[in-house]
């Protein structure tokens, strides 16, 4: 149990706290202990593998483990240490497994606690009673079943079960007197010099209290990763983590996590021993500062594979072992020279260009691989025309040979655009690049007025068709400039009032369209203008309702209320005189002019 001060609290009993575990009710028995052994034969300590170990294979061996303060009492005003509960606990596991038909093990762990020891500590009415010194502790019994892959595999899938019987003494902090459950999930594997394993389970084990602390089913887990060192890949290190969480109430100081480095060494083959040490990581009952462990055992090295010993590694199946073979990696032959012994045999490659000769299309040219036999070795040729990329002007376009450099593998393209006549919907005149193959490669016609811009004496704006080649293309009533929208035709409203005359229906007609297709324009300023005749303020108001009208006009075709504003100027803003009546006419007007524009 780690006692560093910035873990969290248990519920005050009586003014104590017991931090990161618990003591057991003196009528109950406690399993104190959070590490459980790996099969024998397994390659990690505390995560089990999921590989089988052989086929009728036989490991076993012996496991030392120490834990120093698994349970320590403190006081929760003062955080003061009141002394350890356990403070040193030494379990000897004796532990065996039989491996059979590469699919299934069988395991069984004995745990002897071969010294226990604490201080009994008291306070706020409560007392904690030391554990006896040796004591057997659970019996552990396991199988194991391969679902995906082999050993050494890069995934291996196996389901395990583990039960614990309650052969442990009673009041030792070594058994929980009832039967323990833990089903599992492993997922381990190879590649080259690593491995890793991994596991998740669910142990159902009895629900109580432990002085505030819940105890009960606990969710389990771990992870490890090894690397064998060495040419013969007898010395193997790993780093592993594993703990769990209880599940009736897992904010309550009932989590623990350890992780621990390890140092493993096979030797005669058959034999292994290993030190393994690491701090506990939470505070969760069982969780010491520091565990250490020893093992040694007897794995038969066949065990990896079939049950037999393990035949020389040779990568490249060229029947030349890897510890002979110069190129472990590539099929070759054997040869007298030890630096080519399992090389392939020498190849020419006359142009340099790393293809060898032989599947070379273009052996005296130096050229790039192809997976085209036809092509591989020869100079580049993305198009496939022919011409080799480093002299095609068009290395993305089959095309055809020409004089000219710039024209020299392109396609044909008589209206000069740029776009070859295979591609170009009017090969005799020059045009624009589209996305539609219809009008690919013709006059542009930006405005859509289905009028070719080449043509088109407003190129920019939607108009219509005119005799007159000034004003072919061009609207008719409408004009757009960059700071108003012009209209050609006056609206028409009824005498001194702000009805407008049905004979202006088309042009705003026209003008709501422009609207809807210049969405950029954010705010249009509506102005009603009026000639100087009458008195100005009544101007002033029949110019606001005429623009008005128009605003409300144009709302009803469409347009968004928001980007319009009525604006009436009465007689303030003459364009023309006032002394005759075609400048007055002039005067009676509607302008729409643009207030704000979003750039494009």
């Amino acid at each position: 149990m780690r006692t560093s001060s910035f873990l969290p609290k248990l519920s005050a009993i009586a003014g104590l706290t017991l931090v990161s575990a618990a003591s057991a009710d003196p009528n109950e028995g406690l399993a104190l202990n959070r590490f459980d052994p790996s099969f024998a034969g397994d390659d990690m300590f505390g995560v089990p593998s999921a590989a089988i170990a052989g086929d009728r294979t036989v490991h076993a061996g012996l496991l030392m483990d120490y834990a120093h303060n698994p349970l320590v009492l403190r006081r929760e005003s003062d955080d003061q240490n009141l002394g350890p509960v356990v403070s040193d606990q030494a379990f000897v596991h004796v532990n065996a497994t039989l491996a059979l038909f590469q699919r299934v093990a069988l395991n069984v762990d004995v745990p002897l606690a071969a010294y226990q020891a604490g201080s009994a500590p008291s306070g706020g009415g409560q007392s904690f009673a030391a554990p006896e010194p040796t004591q057997f502790g659970d019996l552990r019994l396991a199988g194991r079943l391969r679902i995906l892959g082999q050993r050494q595999d890069l995934i291996q899938l196996s389901i395990a079960g583990n039960v614990w019987l309650p052969t442990g003494a009673k009041n030792s902090f070594v058994s929980d007197e009832q039967v323990r459950g833990l089903p599992q999930l492993l997922l381990s594997g190879e590649r080259g010099a690593f491995l890793w394993s991994s596991s998740l389970g669910f142990e159902f084990r009895p629900q109580r209290m432990y002085k505030g602390v819940e105890q009960g089913r606990t969710f389990r887990w771990g992870a490890a990763i090894g690397y064998r060192a060495g040419a013969s890949r007898a010395l193997q290190l790993g780093l592993e983590g594993y703990g769990g969480v209880v599940v009736e109430d897992v904010n309550r100081l009932n989590t623990t996590s350890e992780v621990l480095a390890s140092v493993r060494y096979r030797f005669a083959t058959s034999f292994q021993a290993g030190i393994a040490a690491g701090p506990g990581l939470t505070s969760g009952l069982g969780t010491p500062d520091f565990r250490g462990i020893f093992t040694f055992a007897y794995s038969p090295a066949s065990g990896r594979d079939s049950g037999k010993a393990d035949p020389p590694r040779d990568r490249d199946k060229d029947r030349i072992v890897d510890s002979n073979d110069a190129c472990p990696d590539e099929y070759g032959q054997a040869n007298a020279d030890p630096a080519r012994h399992g090389c392939p045999a020498p190849q020419l490659d006359g142009d340099h260009d790393g293809i060898y000769d032989e599947q070379d299309a273009c052996p005296t040219v130096i050229g790039t691989a192809s997976d085209d036999p036809l092509f591989n070795g020869c100079p580049p040729d993305a198009d496939g025309d022919g011409i080799v990329d480093a002299v095609d002007a068009c290395v993305k376009e089959p095309g055809l040979r020409s004089n000219d450099p710039k024209a020299h593998g392109c396609p044909s393209d008589k209206d000069g655009d740029g776009i070859g006549d295979a591609k170009d919907a009017c090969i005799d005149v020059a045009g624009i690049a589209t996305n539609d193959p219809a009008s690919n490669g013709c006059p542009g016609d930006q405005d859509r007025d289905s009028i070719l811009d080449t043509d088109d004496a407003c190129p920019a704006e939607k108009g219509a068709p005119d005799k007159d080649p000034k004003q072919h293309g061009c609207p008719k009533s409408v004009r757009v400039t960059n700071g108003e929208i012009i209209i050609l035709q006056q609206v028409q409203f009824d005498l001194s009032k702000s009805t407008i005359r049905p004979v202006s229906d088309s042009l705003l007609d026209e003008v709501s369209g422009v609207l809807g297709e210049h969405r950029e324009m954010l705010k249009i300023e509506v102005q009603g203008h009026t000639d100087d005749r009458g008195f100005p303020d009544e101007n002033d108001q029949l110019s606001q309702d005429r623009a008005q009208a128009v605003v409300d006009a144009l709302v009803q075709r469409g347009i968004d209320r928001g980007r319009l504003m009525a604006k009436g100027y009465g007689q303030r803003k003459p364009v023309a005189t006032n002394k005759n009546p075609e400048g007055r006419q002039k005067n009676r007007r509607v302008q729409f002019v643009i207030i704000e524009k979003q750039n494009k």
